[in-house]
């Protein structure tokens, strides 16, 4: 195969197809949104079956036990590509909205309408489920995509993704509009990347190296976080229960996502009887402590932390743990050793929940949740196509309005400029 020439064609495939998806209509856009769900279901045995030769040859070749969690498409996760596809279709469509409509004293009238980006190429690893989210998002905000999966994914992915092309044309719209690379060669991602004439945006979703790689080589924008480096903090003046409670949820909950919990940080005045209660449980759930000098007295058995430790995303069941004085020295740590990610604090104490909020820089700051909220499907976007720790168009999950850009417009009735 001639990658460039494969890619290239792509490429003017999509940008054709995202001229027919900037015109679509609501009801094609929902139409094709609720078949591909259809659809999925129908063949869930087909997905299931090329899922399991997928996590055959992702053993043999010894893949991490995070990896192949990712990679897994369990009866749940088919469930909520399903739902969050359906959940899509229910959403308000964005394109063509008019917003901030004013008359100007020269008497014209000028707003902003919301159109689509164009096409959205995206890079993933791993996770097949993100071919359907990431389909489905595209799909709504009027967007043409092209998916590129990780090799580890391909039999899953392209089972997806003929799904997703009976959808599009059930709805008359063009199965171009969503296009799975079928390749594995690496290649096929370096020409992805070179080619701003037919791709507007890129969003990588994967590990660290993926990203860095993305944001070096792309010649268009790049929504996208490096790291989920997540705290929670448990105050001087939180409710015991409802702290430890949170604190195994965000760790334990699972191991391999960025919104998993990675350092845990606990007031000193709170710290032995929190520590006390969620000591046992991390250890029954195999989830080794790296700790302060002060954590390791209070639980005797634990690996002293070091900064590298603090600064470490394991996605595994390894985690964080520093005794901190009060609110203050505990958002000077997540401002150290975060990624503006997600960053929790448990406290019964109004007046330091707000500080939280409004001084923790993070695309996603909580009260008395558990990290692992921060995700599309659970902030009530429908899905996700990643999370953005930029500052700049997106940031925190993006959803619908995330893969949308405005144009001023302007109306008026023979006006000239004097």
């Amino acid at each position: 195969m001639d990658i460039k020439q494969y890619m290239q064609g792509l490429g003017q495939l999509a940008r054709a197809s995202a001229g027919l998806m900037a015109r679509a209509t609501t009801a094609q856009k929902n139409n094709a949104l609720i078949a591909i769900a259809e659809n999925i279901q129908k063949h869930r045995a087909v997905l299931t079956k090329a899922n399991a030769e997928d996590l055959k040859l992702a053993k043999e070749k010894n893949l991490e036990s995070a990896l192949l969690d990712r990679l897994e498409l369990t009866d749940n996760r088919i469930n909520d590509m399903t739902e969050g596809l359906n959940q899509i279709a229910s959403l308000t469509d964005p394109i063509g909205t008019i917003t901030d409509f004013a008359m100007r004293p020269s008497g014209i009238q000028v707003g902003n309408m919301r159109v689509p980006l164009g096409v959205v190429g995206i890079i993933y690893e791993s996770r097949p489920n993100v071919t359907a989210d990431a389909a489905g998002l595209c799909l709504k905000s009027g967007n043409a995509t092209i998916l590129r999966g990780g090799s580890e994914a391909l039999n899953s992915n392209q089972a997806i993704a003929k799904c997703i092309h009976m959808g599009l044309v059930a709805a008359d719209l063009p199965q171009e509009a969503v296009q799975v690379i079928s390749t594995i060669d690496r290649a096929a991602v370096g020409e992805l990347l070179t080619m701003p004439e037919y791709v507007d945006v890129i969003v990588p979703r994967g590990g660290k190296s993926l990203i860095e790689r993305v944001s070096a080589e792309a010649r268009m924008p790049v929504i996208k976080h490096l790291d989920g480096i997540c705290h929670v903090y448990i105050d001087s003046d939180a409710d015991i229960e409802k702290a430890v409670s949170i604190a195994l949820n965000a760790k334990t909950q699972r191991y391999g996502t960025c919104n998993t919990m990675e350092c845990l940080l606990v007031a000193r005045s709170v710290a032995a009887e929190v520590l006390g209660k969620l000591a046992p449980l991390y250890k029954k759930a195999g989830v080794e402590i790296r700790g302060c000098e002060e954590s390791a007295k209070i639980l005797g058995d634990i690996k002293v932390a070091t900064d590298e430790d603090y600064g470490t995303e394991y996605l595994a069941p390894i985690m964080s743990l520093k005794i901190v004085a009060d609110v203050d020295e505990a958002m000077q740590h997540i401002t150290k050793f975060g990624s503006q990610h997600t960053d929790a604090i448990v406290t019964e104490n109004i007046t330091t929940s707000r500080r939280f909020l409004r001084e923790v820089d993070s695309s996603s700051v909580m009260v008395n949740a558990s990290t692992r909220f921060a995700d599309g499907f659970e902030y009530g976007l429908g899905a996700e196509i990643g999370i953005s720790t930029d500052k700049f168009h997106a940031r925190g999950p993006v959803g619908l309005e995330g893969l949308t850009s405005k144009k001023y417009i302007v109306l008026g009735d023979g006006h000239i400029r004097t």
